[in-house]
């Protein structure tokens, strides 16, 4: 019984995507600096200089956190403490990538493009000392110092991000939570904290240290298709048909939904909580619509 709210929730999440086209034609979205308006994915084609031009100012504004929030320094001396600050970090050494892999960001979308570039046996010459795994997605840290410095130094190296709110929402959704309401959720989030929260709700800025790592594209949630189509061309690889069918960008209006109903369950403490909790990632990345960004604590305590 205690997770009938879940299911409910989620049957209105397939309801409401089926809605979503139309929504998209009708509700106005706000832009904010460094990304694009939500209702360009309506009929809009993101050109390549748009595109170069909208990552310019997401790793400008990244930079600006880094420096304003004292973390721009640099990676340790020894590579096996590296390793440590970066536990989320995947390779795919067959086409010399390397990316950040946080759940419920589309991440398992741009898992999904390079399956079928493996599958089509695409390849880039070898140009690294690094050795040929049967696998070839693996994580950073089983690679020997050598092999870590050329990827992280040559590596083409993306960035998921989203919505820290709907990355909770879309937690709660799939069952990766113990809670029967996500009120209760959410406080079982607060509660784990910083260091014991799941991979699946801590931060991006934790998570994935861009202000260690020089991530050479930051892909926002919401727009993956055009997005990741201009990406795979600057990385030498073909397009095509190996895109599959990105839904993301219907998926964010339903969770726009979404947050207006689940951010009325919580407390007034519970919500200025949350938006302390990821203040980071709100300062860091453009989420200025987030219901997290309107909170008090996600603008004057992100640089304590």
């Amino acid at each position: 019984m205690r997770f009938l709210p879940r299911l409910a929730l989620s049957a209105a999440l397939a309801i409401i995507a089926l809605l979503s086209w139309r929504l998209l034609l009708q509700t106005p979205a706000r832009s904010h600096p460094g990304d694009l308006a939500l209702e360009a994915e309506g009929g809009f084609t993101l050109t390549l200089d748009t595109f170069l031009h909208v990552q310019q100012l997401r790793k400008r504004r990244l930079r600006t956190f880094c420096h304003r929030a004292g973390k721009s320094t640099p990676l340790p001396n020894s590579w096996d403490e590296k390793a440590s600050l970066l536990p989320s970090l995947r390779v795919n050494t067959k086409l010399d990538l390397l990316y950040c892999q946080v759940p419920s960001t589309g991440v398992e979308e741009w898992q999904q493009v390079l399956e079928k570039l493996e599958e089509e046996n695409v390849t880039l010459p070898a140009l690294l000392p690094y050795r040929r795994l049967r696998s070839g997605d693996t994580r950073l840290s089983r690679f020997n110092q050598t092999e870590r410095r050329a990827m992280l130094g040559s590596y083409t190296k993306v960035l998921f991000v989203r919505d820290p709110f709907h990355r909770l929402i879309a937690t709660f959704l799939q069952g990766m939570g113990i809670s029967p309401s996500f009120s209760s959720f959410v406080q079982e989030v607060l509660d784990s904290g910083m260091h014991n929260g799941s991979v699946a709700w801590k931060p991006l800025v934790s998570l994935c240290q861009p202000c260690l790592v020089q991530y050479d594209y930051v892909v926002k949630f919401g727009f993956l298709r055009q997005e990741l189509g201009h990406l795979l061309r600057r990385a030498g690889l073909p397009v095509g048909s190996l895109l599959p069918e990105l839904t993301d960008s219907q998926v964010q209006w339903t969770y726009r939904w979404l947050s207006e109903q689940m951010f009325s369950e919580l407390s007034a403490q519970q919500r200025k909580q949350l938006s302390h909790f990821y203040r980071w990632d709100l300062a860091a990345f453009p989420f200025s619509s987030s219901f997290l960004s309107d909170s008090p604590s996600a603008t004057e305590t992100w640089e304590k």
